[in-house]
């Protein structure tokens, strides 16, 4: 599984991407329009890290939320 923390279980998460034209309303215009809905992807930032776990070091894949957090211990 590619692009999964392993600690938390963050992964890609879909959404979309609205295009619009037009001056709002309050801004005097007659509104804004939608031109277009295009399919997009949220993507989490995970780094490839040596942790230790279970006192053995090893690589594993865990997002930069985890490791600000201090979830992981980092071997000296």
């Amino acid at each position: 599984m590619s692009r999964v923390c392993e600690i938390c279980g963050k992964h890609t998460s879909a959404g979309r991407s609205i295009a619009r034209r037009g001056m709002a309303k309050k801004k005097g215009g007659v509104g804004l329009k939608t031109t277009g809905i295009s399919r997009r992807k949220f993507k989490p930032n995970v780094q490839s890290v040596r942790a230790v776990i279970d006192g053995e070091v090893r690589r594993m894949k865990v997002c930069t939320n985890c490791i600000r957090s201090g979830k992981i211990q980092k071997p000296s």
